[in-house]
């Protein structure tokens, strides 16, 4: 792969400890300590009210993470493509619609099915923004942070034109938590453009290669790094923090990793 660049206007993010920009810069820029919590999001509000009633944790965080980063850069969201990637989806339905299922009676709501589709997210800010932009949702198992960069970050290279990026995970619950055991909510926004904007936080160069990920200092962090696929952002989000230049690397498929250097 040759070489990606793409600079960033908005980055906004939403995890256990970390709810909102302000709170997760503290922390990332080691001027606050990690102390998990509850995920804080604030209501959709953007939705119709009986559209807000159906959504689940996925489309509330990936609401708050997209509304973040667009007020941030100014932009106008009805005209942003954008990029969804997520490894599971709406967990908690999945869990609902497979307890249904094993009942004798089987009858999968509408609302339960509508919400089980990978794109539901995308659909959902389309209502909200009123956006006709091309939108793409994406998976990747634990990959799912790069690959979802590499998306957004080859649409800005191939067509000049900005790109929002939106990564976000939930926790399985039980029994589905011990085949796959992700633990916390966890959501970022980065907005791309091909030139610097007026809100620029840095130019990213990414290639690929076959470096270990970069560990974070920090016990908890690395932690929430290492176990939701969306939080292997935590490296470049907090050198974004940290406004600090120079090279991270994060994990992508199996022996190959995504390396950005990071310049203002």
């Amino acid at each position: 792969m040759s070489q990606l660049q793409v600079c960033v206007s908005a980055v906004r993010l939403y995890g256990p400890g970390l709810n909102g920009w302000l709170q997760a810069r503290a922390t990332l820029a080691d001027d606050a300590p990690f102390a998990p919590g509850e995920l804080a999001l604030p209501p959709a509000q953007a939705l119709p009210p009986a559209e807000r009633r159906r959504v689940g944790l996925p489309v509330k965080l990936s609401m708050a993470i997209g509304f973040d980063a667009v007020s941030q850069a100014g932009a106008d969201a009805s005209q942003l493509a954008n990029v969804f990637s997520s490894t599971g989806g709406d967990c908690d339905n999945c869990h609902a619609i497979l307890e249904t299922l094993a009942t004798d009676d089987r009858a999968v709501s509408p609302t339960r099915f509508h919400n089980s589709v990978h794109n539901a997210p995308s659909g959902y800010w389309s209502i909200a923004t009123h956006c006709m932009a091309p939108s793409t949702s994406l998976c990747a198992y634990d990959a799912t942070f790069a690959a979802g960069l590499l998306e957004a970050a080859s649409q800005v290279a191939t067509n000049g034109r900005p790109c929002l990026l939106l990564a976000y995970d939930t926790a399985y619950p039980q029994p589905l938590y011990a085949c796959r055991p992700i633990p916390h909510a966890f959501g970022v926004a980065l907005l791309f453009t091909a030139q610097p904007a007026a809100t620029h936080f840095a130019r990213l160069t990414l290639s690929l290669g076959q470096d270990a990920p970069d560990p974070l200092a920090d016990t908890g962090l690395e932690n929430l790094r290492r176990s939701v696929p969306a939080a292997r952002a935590l490296p470049l989000l907090q050198r974004l923090a940290r406004s600090e230049q120079g090279r991270c690397v994060i994990d992508y498929f199996d022996d190959l990793s995504l390396a950005i250097e990071v310049a203002a």
